[in-house]
């Protein structure tokens, strides 16, 4: 039996390179994964994403732009800390769509652990000017980055769907291994401290 696996698109379509993740949810249309796979645009519904974690996914492969200090459309894979849930206080931010935000909202919300999460993320070139709301178009080396995204989700599923726990080929998110090439051009890795 195969694993449950989530690849989900995060990002904002209408702020430059923040939309690496959507179009790679739409490049997989024309080049789609197993169709076990559950892929999905949630744009900038932090919500939503937050209740699908909770959907008894072994994995989730969150696809967003991040700045990591990277050339820019320099993919990384991340492995984030997930937090328990069992920490006291105010619920997280239900709005928004910063990762971190949404894996915090989703551990307050469910009684089970999240599911292992890893974020396939790419280096933006292009960002919306802090007093602009709008910057629509991603920039060309994202987009390239883009082609390559998918290549490495096509990489990554089966072993992950083989195996939730198993190492993807293009190497294993560890944060006290120094960032390294992970064994498609342009890709690199690192630990949870990176994002």
């Amino acid at each position: 039996m195969s694993a449950r696996l989530l690849v989900a698109g995060v990002g904002n379509i209408f702020l430059a390179d923040d939309a690496f993740g959507p179009e790679v949810i739409r490049a997989l249309d024309q080049d789609p994964l197993p169709p076990e796979v559950r892929v999905r645009d949630f744009g900038i519904r932090g919500m939503d994403l937050a209740y699908e974690l909770l959907d008894g996914y072994d994995t989730a492969v969150l696809v967003d732009a991040s700045v990591r200090g990277h050339e820019p459309g320099t993919l990384s894979l991340i492995e984030p800390d997930l937090p328990d849930g069992s920490t006291a206080g105010a619920p997280p931010e239900a709005h928004g769509m910063d990762p971190a935000k949404v894996l915090a909202l989703a551990a307050h919300l469910g009684d089970e652990p999240l599911p292992r999460v890893l974020v396939l993320a790419c280096e933006p070139e292009l960002r919306a000017p802090a007093d602009e709301d709008i910057a629509p178009g991603i920039s060309a080396t994202v987009r390239e980055a883009v082609g390559r995204a998918v290549a490495a989700l096509h990489t990554m599923v089966p072993v992950l769907l083989a195996d939730p726990a198993a190492t993807p080929p293009l190497s294993r998110p560890d944060e006290s291994a120094p960032l390294s090439s992970a064994g498609l051009p342009g890709m690199v890795s690192g630990g949870a401290e990176d994002r």
